[in-house]
C-alpha cells in the first residue's frame, strides 16, 4: 500500500505526489508544527532534540506523523514494507520509535545528504509499536526527499538500516525490497525491458507505472499544470475502493493522496472520501519559536459542500499540543491493542469524542 513519485526537473521545482492506501480512514488533519519544540525518541528518552525546523504534517488518528514537510522543503514519507525487519536493539543503541520516525528527521535536517549521513553514521535502530488497528506491529520503511531534488530510501530488513541514496530513485511503493523493485522495474517496456506496463494493484506494477510516467512529462508552464501532472501520475498508481481481494483481508484502497512543491513549499492535499482539494503555503504560516502548534480540522471541516476548499493556510487552529495529545493516547491504543482486541472498538469511539469536542 503506498506510492511515492518524485518529479525533480518540473521547470525548475522538485513535485513530489503520494498516496496513502489503508484498510480504514486514519481521520487524518494536518498539523502546523513550530521550531522550538522538545522531543525525545520515545523508546528510552535518551536521544533528545529541540526542532531545528518547522514543518506540516498530515498525521494518522492525530498521533502519529506519517507524511509532512518542513519549512526548508525537506520531506518525508512512511509507507508499508511487509519485509520490514528492525531487529532487536542493544544497550547503547540510538533509537527511535516509529511513532516519532519521520518527525525526527523533518525536526532535524534540510537536505537528503544531512539525513543520510547521520543514519549511516548512528545506524539508528528503530523500535517497533503496535498498530492499533490490527494488534500487530506495522512494518514500515521511510521515503525522503528535498528541494534540490536529492531522494533517499530507508529500509530495515536484517535490524540495521539500508540507504538506498540517489536523484534516479524517484519511485517507492512497497513489497519487495527496494533493490528488488528495481530489478523488476528493468523488466517494463520502456523502462528497461520489453514486458508490458502491468496494470494491476501490486506494488510492483504501481512502481512501474509511476517510473514510466513521471520519467515522460512535459515541461509545465505553471506550478498548477505541475501540480496537475503529479495528480495525474498518482491517481494511476492509487488504488480503487473494493471488496477485499482473496486471502488478503485488509486489501488498502487509496484513502488521501497529496502534492508537495519542495521549491515553492506549497503542501496540497485531497482525500478520496472527502474530494475537496486544499493547500497550505508556508509562506503563510509562522513556524517561529514560541508560536503555537496548530491544527488544521480536515475530517470535520473537508465537506464536498460547504467545507474546505483551495488556500486553507489561515484556517488552522490551536486545539492543544499534538505531542500531548499524541503520546498519551497513543499509549493507550497500545496497551488495548496489545492486550484486548474487542476493546478497540470502544476506544476508537473515544478518540472520535475526544476529536469532536477540541472542534468546538
Amino acid at each position: 500500500m503506498c506510492t511515492r513519485v518524485v518529479w525533480p526537473d518540473a521547470n525548475g521545482a522538485v513535485i513530489v505526489g503520494r498516496n496513502m492506501d489503508f484498510h480504514l480512514d486514519l481521520l487524518t488533519n494536518l498539523w502546523k508544527l513550530p521550531r522550538g519544540i522538545e522531543r525525545n525518541d520515545g523508546v528510552n528518552g535518551t536521544l533528545t532534540w529541540t526542532a531545528k525546523y518547522g514543518s506540516v504534517v498530515a498525521t494518522a488518528f492525530d498521533l502519529v506523523a506519517c507524511d509532512g514537510m518542513n519549512e526548508e522543503g525537506f520531506a518525508g514519507h512512511i509507507l508499508w514494507l511487509a519485509e520490514s525487519d528492525y531487529g532487536k536493539a542493544s544497550e547503547g543503541d540510538v533509537q527511535l520509535s516509529q511513532a516519532v520516525w519521520l518527525q525526527y528527521y523533518l525536526d532535524n535536517f534540510k537536505t537528503v545528504a544531512e539525513a543520510v549521513e547521520w543514519t549511516e553514521k548512528t545506524q539508528v535502530r528503530i523500535a517497533e509499536l503496535l498498530d492499533p488497528t490490527s494488534g500487530k506491529p506495522p512494518t514500515l520503511h521511510l521515503a525522503l526527499n528535498d528541494a534540490s531534488g536529492d531522494s533517499a530510501i530507508i529500509e530495515y530488513t536484517d535490524g540495521t538500516p539500508k540507504v538506498y541514496h540517489s536523484k534516479e530513485y524517484r519511485v517507492m511503493t512497497n513489497s519487495p525490497t527496494y533493490d528488488k523493485q528495481l530489478e523488476l522495474a528493468a523488466t517494463v517496456e520502456g523502462l528497461g525491458g520489453d514486458a508490458p506496463l502491468g496494470g494491476t494493484t501490486l506494488a510492483s506494477d504501481r512502481f512501474a507505472r509511476a517510473s514510466y510516467y513521471v520519467g515522460r512529462q512535459e515541461q509545465p508552464k505553471t506550478q498548477l499544470e505541475a501540480i496537475a501532472a503529479m495528480f495525474s501520475i498518482i491517481r494511476n498508481a492509487a488504488q480503487p475502493f473494493r471488496q477485499p481481494d482473496p486471502g488478503k483481508p485488509d486489501a488498502s484502497q487509496t484513502i488521501w493522496q497529496v502534492v508537495l512543491d519542495l521549491t515553492n513549499r506549497r503542501y496540497v492535499f485531497e482525500s478520496t472520501t472527502r474530494p475537496n482539494v486544499v493547500w497550505v503555503d508556508f509562506d503563510k504560516l509562522s513556524f517561529a519559536e514560541g508560536t503555537e502548534e496548530l491544527r488544521l480540522d480536515l475530517v470535520g471541516k473537508l465537506a464536498l459542500e460547504g467545507g474546505l476548499a483551495g488556500d486553507v493556510s489561515h484556517h488552522f487552529h490551536q486545539v492543544g499540543p499534538l505531542t500531548d495529545l499524541g503520546l498519551n493516547l497513543a499509549t493507550r491504543f497500545v496497551e488495548v491493542a496489545a492486550q484486548k482486541q474487542d476493546e478497540f472498538a470502544g476506544l476508537l469511539k473515544e478518540v472520535h469524542q475526544l476529536a469532536g469536542a477540541l472542534k468546538k
